[in-house]
């Protein structure tokens, strides 16, 4: 199922459904039951209670151990998000970091039409990028040194996030001319099938926690698309 369906059936059921049912166990209960198919339902329905009980290693497991339905699609982006980072990447930039890579969709996307330098990076132990180098770590502490990459993008990773200013701090600080994010245009509910923490119902929102004084931030079918110009 991709981003472009979830949004639309995420934008219904917030929307639409009353709130007093919207955010109540036993409504959600049957969507979570299929969306994770079944497993450890419990972990991800309290999800955002529990996760502050975690250690980094839990945390992590967490994520590792992760099956579901969102994990069987090939990218969190939807195609007017790409479209639009495409269209705006600095034409002067000779590489890149994608932070939170994933299994590489967005760089191989990159490989196709530029000619940058491209480095993955996430907590998975190896991904086999075919198109970037790879780097293991946390976000948190970003094993690079100041204003490395021309271009740093993380999409779909800071609505997960405990320690939310310290990775954009540490994005921010091995960026050089843009740092792009990508996150949901989401109002809070307790039960959403996505074990987010963090949200950014409206732009203004983002655009403060971000604290980048040149930037863009668009809609683009229900995710935030954010550009800060660094230089």
């Amino acid at each position: 199922m991709n981003r472009t369906i979830t949004n639309s059936i995420r934008y219904i059921i917030d929307e639409f459904v009353p709130p007093i049912l919207r955010d109540s166990k036993w409504f959600m209960y049957p969507f979570f039951f299929i969306f994770f198919k079944g497993k450890k339902i419990k972990l991800y329905m309290e999800f955002k209670q529990l996760v502050y009980l975690m250690n980094d290693q839990e945390y992590a497991e967490a994520y590792r151990q992760l099956d579901c339905m969102g994990t069987d699609r090939p990218t969190d982006l939807n195609q007017l998000s790409i479209n639009y980072m495409l269209k705006n990447i600095s034409s002067e930039a000779t590489n890149l970091l994608d932070v939170g890579c994933g299994r590489g969709y967005w760089l191989n996307k990159l490989s196709e039409i530029t000619n940058l330098k491209l480095t993955g990076f996430d907590m998975h132990d190896s991904v086999a990028l075919t198109t970037a180098n790879y780097v293991q770590g946390r976000i948190e502490k970003l094993p690079f040194a100041d204003k490395s990459f021309d271009i740093v993008t993380c999409h779909h990773l800071l609505e997960h996030l405990k320690d939310l200013p310290a990775a954009i701090s540490e994005l921010k600080r091995v960026a050089k001319k843009q740092l792009i994010i990508v996150v949901p245009c989401q109002r809070y509910y307790y039960y959403t099938l996505d074990m987010h923490i963090n949200f950014f119902p409206i732009k203004e929102y983002l655009q403060e926690v971000m604290k980048i004084e040149k930037n863009t931030c668009e809609n683009k079918w229900g995710d935030w698309v954010y550009i800060g110009y660094l230089e």
